[in-house]
């Protein structure tokens, strides 16, 4: 942590006292350096959690940080128009961090010209000397005895640590209102990056909106198990020929099942060889070619879930709703979706979960907690990504709306966040802790988490 004439322990350094280094390395493995990352040294470098007094090159060169530049998250320096002064001379111009700077040469940054206005290495320990192209000493600032005692021993206990998250033990020192404003900021990632995908499905539909909408959201009819069948069944039944037949809940039920592939075989019931007879007819006129029927995995999945059964309520939806992504943009609450999605399957599918094999009669509707992964797989992001990409900062407000109404996820990541003590009341909430656990925790990058860098202070 950095240090200041009001601190209590004096803010000298004396570059021959490695009593400091003695108690970091003492916490390391065999290699002094084999538990760090070169992330560690970027954290220091940004947030100039270092002994900042009598900064000297490996030269002995005075160093002046005025700024220490933008981070590069790209290829090229960590750093970007960082300026220094050494001995009194300013420069402005790239940082490079490494562990070891032999590292510089391991990478070969020598023969890279991106690294050719690199003013300064900052290093754990210098074992090279390294120098640009035309053979000059690039400075060189080793960090070794540089480093508080106190941060680098909590680091190393951070990543180290085999517990679900690796703060586990400090998690309860941060503060409600860094962990809201954290948690406010990774969902809006979290819906960045699922709009990312349906970005590219619009370049592939040539913006077409809604036949981008109703591709993914047959892809979440299918849940995680027949995701990808279903968005194919979506693909190779244009929009267009299911407008055509919108009248007819036979005509639908028939092009659904038939391009899935599972109108194929010889059947018993009356129903099913009627949509065979219809899709023979429609398959010729239309051209149409089926996705493989092996593509449908049925093990372990509920009846409810079976795909025949979402596809049914899907030719229901599409019976029902005409211009499903304009409806899903006017919807101003949860409630209207449910509304929208609340689908009672043709009578067969009443007394049947697959073709020739009648059961007792159910009301196959989907549940609330279905809707719900609709409304946060696929209609939230797009309500987001269409207000990005519209300039209508309203569909990216009602997209993180929707989300606050919809009760707490339940999934064992959010049991374990329950046992660490939060308790979340809405799929804003939940989402957010999902994308914490997923990218943040489980990569161990606590440096670039806000509550990393919270627990880092303790």
């Amino acid at each position: 942590m950095l240090r200041n004439s009001s601190s209590p322990r004096p803010n000298r350094f004396d570059p021959n006292d490695v009593a400091p280094f003695l108690e970091f390395s003492s916490l390391l493995r065999e290699d002094p350096y084999a538990t760090l990352k070169e992330d560690f040294i970027q954290y220091l470098w940004r947030v100039k959690k270092i002994y900042l007094n009598d900064l000297k090159t490996t030269q002995g060169e005075t160093i002046e940080i005025l700024d220490t530049g933008r981070h590069n998250t790209n290829a090229g320096p960590d750093f970007l128009d960082a300026k220094i002064k050494i001995d009194g001379i300013l420069l402005v111009g790239n940082v490079e961090m490494h562990l070891r700077s032999s590292e510089w040469i391991k990478h070969k940054h020598q023969h890279d010209l991106a690294y050719q206005n690199v003013i300064l290495h900052v290093v754990l320990v210098e074992d090279e000397i390294i120098y640009h192209g035309n053979k000059s000493r690039i400075p060189c600032l080793e960090l070794r005895s540089r480093i508080p005692p106190r941060l680098s021993k909590t680091y190393l206990k951070i990543i180290n640590n085999e517990t679900w998250i690796p703060c586990q033990h400090l998690f309860h020192k941060v503060s409600k209102i860094q962990l809201d404003l954290w948690l406010d900021r990774l969902l809006v990632e979290r819906l960045q990056r699922k709009t990312a995908y349906i970005g590219e499905r619009l370049d592939a539909t040539q913006n077409d909106w809604e036949t981008c909408f109703f591709q993914l959201l047959c892809r979440s009819f299918g849940t995680r198990v027949n995701a990808e069948p279903f968005e194919w069944l979506a693909r190779v039944i244009p929009l267009s020929i299911l407008a055509k037949h919108q009248d007819r809940l036979l005509h639908i039920e028939a092009l659904l099942f038939g391009q899935a592939g599972m109108l194929e075989r010889e059947f018993v019931d009356a129903y099913p060889r009627k949509l065979k007879k219809e899709y023979q007819f429609f398959r010729k006129k239309y051209g149409l070619e089926p996705i493989h029927l092996a593509s449908w995995k049925m093990l372990r999945l509920r009846p409810a879930n079976f795909p025949t059964i979402r596809i049914a309520q899907l030719a229901v939806l599409i019976f029902k709703s005409r211009h499903l992504f304009s409806k899903s943009l006017a919807a101003t609450n949860v409630k209207e979706i449910e509304n929208m999605f609340n689908l009672n399957v043709s009578a067969y599918w009443q007394t049947h979960y697959v073709f020739d094999k009648k059961t007792v009669k159910r009301k196959k509707t989907m549940g609330k907690s279905t809707i719900h992964l609709l409304i946060i797989n696929t209609i939230a992001p797009f309500l987001f990504i269409y207000g990005k990409k519209k300039g209508e900062q309203r569909y990216q407000d009602r997209a993180l709306k929707l989300l606050t109404e919809i009760p707490a996820e339940k999934n064992k990541i959010i049991i374990r966040w329950k046992e660490l003590g939060l308790k979340p009341t809405s799929a804003y909430e939940t989402q957010a802790l999902l994308e914490l656990k997923n990218n943040f925790c489980d990569h161990k990058a606590c440096l670039s988490c806000t509550v990393g860098h919270q627990v880092l202070k303790t």
